[in-house]
């Protein structure tokens, strides 16, 4: 069975700091996209105006990333870190 990895951004929109973390994932993701030893990678993105438990828990801290529902960089989000994590999933 082959090595899975869920990345889910937290944010809202209209937040320049999500923005910017979107398009970090996404170079990520891209670059990723041709390395053999790399997972299959889904991305998804919530937003905590459409979740009251998102919001509670996030509101201070977006843009939060999670990778397979942990958290994993909030605010930022540095793209050798992520590239790093996505390869040891």
């Amino acid at each position: 069975m082959s090595a899975t990895a869920t990345i889910t951004l937290i944010g809202k929109p209209g937040c320049h700091l999500c923005d910017t973390a979107r398009d970090v994932v996404a170079s990520v993701v891209a670059g990723l996209g041709s390395e053999a030893s790399a997972p299959s990678i889904t991305v998804e993105e919530l937003s905590i105006l459409d979740d009251a438990e998102l919001r509670d828990a996030y509101a201070e801290e977006i843009p939060v990333l999670l990778l397979n529902g942990r958290v994993h960089n909030i605010w930022r989000v540095d793209p050798a870190r992520l590239r790093q994590a996505i390869l040891e999933v």
